[in-house]
């Protein structure tokens, strides 16, 4: 992926090498588990952050050149998210709120609850905010074997997914009928809202590679966004965590789901072909 000379979003608050004491999510295989859940969901994560207590520590952490190189990367991702976004709400008439990127480092505050970094990249309603650890893209490629660049952009574009659904009012909508369902179908919702978002990411992609504004996609791009998207289903994931599968527990969707859901969108270009709500099957 070219983005070297791409445009760099102004909408980013950098707070990577502050550590933020208080309520997060502990180590061990819980946060790995708990970063299944939470990575890419993208929904209000307050309901499962602000669990157990920090270590306390203050200790200001630096970056490393590598790190402040991906931060640029994000940046003009997410310069690349504003452009495609504000002209497709243009199309229809409406204006687009672009959504801010926080980096951070180990642990983070935000309108949501606390968070630390396993918990994963994650959007936040409430102040309509994406917040990254930059060292989550190491994390996707080693975890979940899915390196590069167009993965890295894939996760950002899901994210701001999620900040999509709320400009249209279906974070809202789906989050408030989550309150009045059961578990089972609550999952069922989780996991449309999660297909959308990447649908939604592919509808970026697709633009990105046809007006190649901010960032190009070279060969073997498209391949790359495919595996990230497919690293991150709920059955990948329980297999590498737990050695099985438990479908009753899926809340993301499968790792076909999310690739198919995602090519739906790259395919298309088009945000109305993303309606997981009223697909005849997902």
């Amino acid at each position: 992926m070219r983005w070297e000379f791409g445009r760099r979003s102004q909408n980013v608050e950098d707070r990577r090498g502050r550590r933020v004491a208080g309520p997060v999510v502990g180590g061990g295989i819980g946060a790995i588990l708990l970063a299944v859940v939470v990575t890419l969901l993208g929904g209000d994560p307050s309901a499962i952050l602000n669990q157990v207590a920090s270590d306390g520590s203050g200790a200001p952490q630096a970056t490393s050149p590598q790190e402040d190189r991906l931060a640029e990367f994000s940046k003009v991702v997410l310069a690349d998210t504003e452009d495609v976004w504000t002209d497709l709400f243009r199309r229809q008439g409406a204006n687009y709120r672009e959504p801010t990127l926080v980096l951070f480092s180990g642990s983070v505050r935000s309108a949501c609850g606390y968070a630390q970094s396993a918990s994963g990249p994650f959007y936040c309603p409430t102040d309509e905010k994406v917040y990254l650890d930059l060292s989550f893209f190491e994390e996707l490629a080693s975890r979940h074997q899915a390196p590069g660049d167009a993965a890295q952009a894939y996760v950002i574009a899901h994210e701001v997914g999620h900040h999509v659904q709320k400009q249209l009012g279906v974070l809202q909508k789906i989050q408030g009928l989550q309150q009045r369902v059961s578990p089972t179908q609550s999952n069922q919702l989780s996991i449309m809202l999660e297909l959308q978002a990447d649908c939604f990411a592919g509808v970026w992609a697709n633009q990105a590679q046809r007006t190649q504004r901010n960032v190009a996609l070279e060969r073997g791009d498209v391949e790359e966004a495919l595996r990230a998207a497919s690293s991150v289903g709920d059955d990948y994931i329980q297999l590498k965590t737990r050695g099985y599968v438990v479908p009753e527990s899926f809340n993301h969707g499968t790792s076909e789901q999310r690739t198919r859901w995602f090519a739906r969108g790259l395919q298309t270009g088009d945000p109305a072909q993303c309606d997981t709500f009223n697909a005849s099957s997902l």
